[in-house]
């Protein structure tokens, strides 16, 4: 099978991938132009390094197509595709200086040694590690151990180089300082690099396209500037730099309430009085007097950071961030005036205000006023209710009445964290069970992608009989 050629290097068809009946990639579809620097960006867990497993043909996928300059490639081994790969951990050969570890690939091919020698050169060339051909791999510094790894990679013209965290192992300066490299490295040789990290500034500063990945699904591709200033949803604007990001209602066209404060907004179409998430980034609110703003608080810490202050502001109970090259003492109060522009209205990611679901009684006890109910294979307690066995019953919880089991027992173990978000004045978790997916909030912070007990305050449910 033959897909048509464009300008894509690379196609994703409805890929599928599952390990131990758990979904690492749940059908994703990713198309990637040639000479295009591609990072995948997502927390750990969220699938990112099987995607560069598929294309480099270490993995197959369970389902799905993997398309190659309009080639299925589906089944071909690693070596026989274009493709060439640099981990974190270089693997280096510490036996071989830099020249024969750059050489090696090539010596393998069984390349002339005139032809070898000449692209060597050009590759130290341009990773400029110019002579330092004959220098000890053990006595370079991370950085150059790097360049030398990506150059052994490039030499033999792969039309794409697959790069996972290759960073990871750098201190911060270093690692600044080689995200402007590999850019350059990336626009001098012409070659599509397909870069997997968790590092939202390294996708921002040296990306074209930046693929936003969360749960084995993509949430959103699209440029730096793009991701950053049009986030489709309250996940990429967290994961994409600092953000305010806070529960509201929207009233109609262009206007949203934030806090009980009606405010201007430019988005249309969500209906009236639906509740939504809305995203002000922190260097988007301007500091004025408080009778000059619609919304006022009271700055409760501030931080030098070098270019901005970092101010933390209280209204009521709700938490903001502010950048601004102004600072503004704290225990002052001041306005925050924020453009209609700058407010991004988005779609709530769980849909719901509360938590419903649906359990049998399976022991009811009427001198004891309880019931056991069963959900999921689980069953659990609930006093103050009496109800015949085999009733069905619908319960819903608020958000508040859900946490994770401190002591490691809940009413339904193992429930999956699938995302963590700070509302200003909680953490809004939402959380995926065998059967549905339920919404917390926390004072605590919680590790996405690990599995917990969850359980339930059953004196904040409102219980009813499911009628047949």
């Amino acid at each position: 099978m033959k897909q048509a050629k464009n300008d894509m290097i690379v196609s994703l068809k409805d890929i599928f991938v599952e390990f131990d009946g758990e979904v690492i990639l749940n059908h994703i579809n990713l198309d990637i132009r040639d000479k295009e620097f591609v990072t995948i960006l997502g927390p750990s867990g969220c699938g990112k390094t099987t995607t560069l497993r598929i294309i480099g043909g270490f993995l197959e996928p369970d389902e799905g197509e993997v398309f190659f300059d309009g080639e299925k490639i589906n089944g071909i081994p690693p070596h026989k595709r274009n493709v060439n790969t640099v981990f974190q951990k270089y693997a280096l050969f510490p036996h071989l200086n830099v020249f024969d570890n750059i050489a090696f690939g090539m010596r393998i091919k069984k390349l002339p040694k005139d032809e070898i020698k000449r692209r060597v050169k050009e590759m130290l060339a341009i990773v400029d590690l110019k002579g330092y051909e004959k220098r000890s791999v053990s006595r370079l510094s991370g950085g150059q151990q790097q360049r030398v790894a990506i150059a052994r990679a490039l030499v033999c013209d792969p039309k794409v180089l697959l790069l996972d965290e290759p960073l990871g192992a750098l201190d911060l300066k270093l690692r600044k300082n080689m995200q402007d490299e590999l850019k350059q490295i990336q626009q001098k040789t012409n070659t599509t690099f397909i870069y997997v990290t968790h590092d939202q500034e390294e996708a921002l500063t040296m990306s074209d396209t930046i693929v936003v990945m969360n749960n084995g699904v993509i949430e959103q591709i699209g440029s730096p500037t793009d991701i950053y200033n049009e986030p489709v949803n309250a996940f990429v604007a967290d994961f994409i730099g600092e953000a305010n990001i806070i529960n509201g209602t929207m009233l109609g066209d262009c206007r949203v309430k934030v806090l009980g404060t009606e405010l201007e907004c430019v988005d249309k179409g969500f209906g009236q009085n639906t509740p939504v998430d809305i995203v002000i980034r922190p260097e988007d609110i301007e500091v004025v007097a408080p009778e000059e703003a619609k919304l006022v608080g009271e700055v409760v810490d501030v931080v030098f950071k070098g270019v901005h202050y970092e101010m933390t502001v209280m209204v009521g109970n709700c938490e903001w961030i502010i950048h601004s090259t102004e600072m503004s003492p704290v225990g002052s109060k001041i306005g925050m005036k924020i453009i209609p522009f700058n407010i991004q209205i988005m779609n709530k990611m769980f849909l719901a205000t509360e938590n419903t679901f649906f359990a049998e009684v399976v022991s009811a006890y009427e001198e004891e006023n309880y019931i056991e109910v069963k959900k999921e294979d689980s069953v659990f307690r609930i006093d103050g209710y009496f109800f015949e066995e085999g009733t069905r019953l619908r319960i819903v919880l608020p958000p508040s009445a859900l946490s994770i089991a401190g002591d490691g027992v809940g009413d339904i173990d193992d429930v999956y964290i699938e995302s963590v978000i700070f509302k200003g004045e909680h953490n809004e978790i939402i959380l995926e069970s065998d059967e549905q997916k339920w919404l917390m909030q926390s004072d605590q912070d919680e590790q996405v992608a690990t599995y917990v007990p969850l359980k339930f305050d059953f004196s904040q449910a409102t219980i009813t009989v499911e009628e047949a």
